[in-house]
């Protein structure tokens, strides 16, 4: 019978036989893509963190700065190995992997939230440094001239910063991995594309049923950048502020002293 259709009846067909699992495949793939975008970020902060922790011949212990630069090395490799392999072999790699040779058996969403958050974290690592370090020094010289600690520097002065400058590329990952998730259909996970792949394989409407699909990504991507901009402009704060009289401030303040 569906062979008998035209393009537009057959979209029309497979949206009213199978838009709710189109619907919670879409889901799937928001819900893992958000949640290991928001883990890959804290992966990614600590890892570049670490990377940019300063080391003082000086003032620092042989150990501490052996200690400090094999904990770099492994990081830096960690970041090389994630950056630079597919997420597709990646997920073999894990999800099958870990099992054979380790005997550590993962369940496909723990594999999936797993998979997507390290290698969002080893791209957030390169970001995170390079916002730090986009950061003026003087701000951190600034901080340590009034007593702050690195800790204290780092927490309260340059990470604000660091993460207002990449907080689009923040947004770019999210997006990305809307679309990336796709390849965790080779791990059996049912998100957007693979029920995309059972509906085709089923029906034979590989067009019309990717046709579908690529708009439900497209409307994803758009809306989640519409929102990550409009994030952005809120964290810009307005375009105008009211100058403050510091001389107002100081009088203020000793009136509060003298009482």
């Amino acid at each position: 019978m569906i062979s008998e259709m035209n393009f537009l009846e057959r979209i029309i067909y497979l949206l009213q036989q199978y838009g709710i699992s189109y619907l919670k495949g879409a889901g799937t793939t928001l819900l893992i893509a958000i949640v290991s975008t928001a883990i890959g970020c804290i992966i990614g902060f600590l890892v570049g963190i670490v990377q940019t922790i300063p080391v003082d011949k000086k003032k620092d212990s042989a150990a501490k700065r052996g200690l400090l630069g094999f904990v770099k090395i492994l990081l830096r490799a960690y970041v090389e190995v994630f950056r630079g392999t597919p997420m597709i072999v990646q997920a073999v790699f894990i999800y099958y992997g870990m099992s054979q040779v380790f005997h550590i058996q993962l369940g496909m969403w723990e594999s999936a939230f797993l998979i997507v958050s390290i290698n969002t974290g080893a791209y957030m690592a390169e970001s995170v440094r390079g916002g730090i370090i986009s950061v003026d020094p003087g701000q951190m010289e600034g901080a340590k001239a009034i007593g702050m600690t690195h800790v204290q520097a780092m927490s309260n002065v340059i990470l604000p910063q660091a993460f207002r400058n990449i907080m689009p590329q923040i947004g770019n990952n999210l997006i990305i991995n809307i679309k990336d998730t796709s390849v965790l259909s080779v791990i059996s996970i049912v998100d957007l594309f693979f029920v995309h792949k059972s509906v085709a394989g089923a029906l034979y409407t590989y067009f019309e049923s990717a046709t579908i699909v690529m708009l439900i990504y497209l409307t994803m991507t758009l809306v989640t950048s519409r929102l990550l901009n409009f994030w952005e402009k809120k964290m810009d704060g307005d375009d105008n502020y009211e100058l403050v009289d510091v001389m107002d401030i100081g009088d203020q303040l000793r009136k509060k002293g003298g009482r």
